[in-house]
């Protein structure tokens, strides 16, 4: 990804997309590698694909895009390319954090080093390691910059996970949760909403620490929900789950723009940053794991309970002038809307599983859902 211009010149936007390969006859997880080699997997630039930590993932890695309209229509070729390459070898791809099917204990590891050292740095914590996330990478060329205005994303992190949840299984089990995939994350100690900094200096400093501690591998081992692009000069968002649907990609990849546009004009404007307790950032972010969007979720502004439309609401307020400065508000608040009337992934698969079908029946539904890319834009399959 590369870093964008100032707010207003059309700041770029790019996604990566963490996808599982699974048999459409036993729904388990299957080896990416011959999938990833009849996509052209790992060459450089993008748009493009690479291996994962899992051989049963893939990335995809869209350009940096000026628009929620090239994002939308790269990420449907990306998609498709998998998903046909998939269909001629008997598989599926899965857009979610986790498949409900999959076993941590017989699902094998990259033989890669940089991920062979995750696995001896964290042990069991790394085996268990099996969910998928979509990052949302924002172009902002100066580091400081980024810094800044990742103090000021923090407390709307927890809506973006509510919209993305896409785990509600887990090996085999219902959690409970619609965002699993978080609570996995969570155990890491270099993960979650992070905390305030006063520039990239000492971001930086934090970081050396951390490896030092060894509780990082390296700098690119910090999994926090959002921080300084590594190489790129981006903001990466981290916290989504892999989203099922691509209008939910886009959802979520606009909503993180314009959070920074917004940002950058409180910056401009010298509005003083808000002061948010850790405490209460944490426990907004468990609600929204816990239920996504089929309950109350913590007001950022307000710390109490509010049901989760109006929580999504208030963030669209706050970001009106972001979406509005990069023509996007129309399209994102159209398909928030049919985002709350349909319900997140988590709640569309906890219905297939309620109205009877089975878990290997869920995956089918994450498979169709998947492959189905005829969107708000009316981009079609196949075309």
């Amino acid at each position: 990804m590369s870093g964008g211009p100032d707010p207003g010149d059309g700041m770029t936007l790019g996604v990566e997309e963490e996808l599982f390969v699974v048999d459409v006859g036993t729904r388990q997880l299957v080896d990416a590698a011959p999938l990833l080699a009849a996509v052209g997997g790992g060459r450089d630039g993008y748009p493009s694909y690479a291996d994962e930590f899992r051989t049963s993932m893939i990335e995809s890695r869209t350009s940096p895009c000026p628009s929620l309209g090239q994002l939308r229509h790269e990420l449907c070729t990306l998609r498709l390319g998998l998903v046909r390459a998939a269909e001629s070898a008997g598989q599926g791809i899965v857009a979610a954090a986790s498949v409900p099917l999959a076993e941590w204990r017989t699902e094998p590891i990259n033989p890669h080093p940089r991920f062979q050292r995750v696995v001896d740095v964290y042990a069991r914590m790394a085996l268990e390691h099996v969910v998928c996330g979509m990052h949302v990478h924002v172009g902002i060329a100066d580091r400081d910059v980024a810094i800044q205005v990742m103090n000021r994303v923090r407390p709307w992190l927890p809506v973006l996970l509510a919209l993305s949840a896409s785990s509600p299984f887990w090996m085999g089990e219902r959690t409970g949760y619609a965002s699993y995939r978080s609570v996995v994350f969570a155990r890491w100690p270099v993960s979650g909403i992070p905390g305030s900094f006063s520039s990239f200096d000492e971001y930086v400093r934090v970081m050396e620490l951390l490896v030092g501690t060894e509780a990082a591998a390296d700098k690119r081992q910090v999994f926090d929900d959002v921080r300084p692009g590594i190489p790129h000069p981006t903001l990466e968002f981290r916290i989504a789950d892999s989203c099922t649907r691509v209008d939910e990609a886009i959802v979520v990849a606009g909503l993180c723009r314009a959070l920074v546009q917004v940002c950058l004009a409180e910056l401009a404007d010298d509005v003083p940053s808000p002061e948010i307790r850790p405490e209460l950032l944490r426990a907004a972010r468990w609600r929204a794991s816990r239920f996504g969007l089929a309950d109350r979720l913590v007001g950022p502004a307000s710390g109490d309970l509010r049901p989760a439309a109006t929580v999504v609401d208030q963030l669209l307020a706050y970001v009106r002038s972001g979406l509005e400065q990069a023509g996007d508000w129309e399209e994102v608040t159209t398909l928030v809307a049919e985002m709350l009337r349909t319900g997140s992934s988590a709640q569309r698969q906890q219905r297939v599983f309620a109205d009877g079908a089975d878990l290997s029946g869920v995956v089918d539904h994450l498979v169709r859902e998947t492959a189905n890319l005829q969107g708000g834009s009316g981009w079609a399959q196949g075309a």
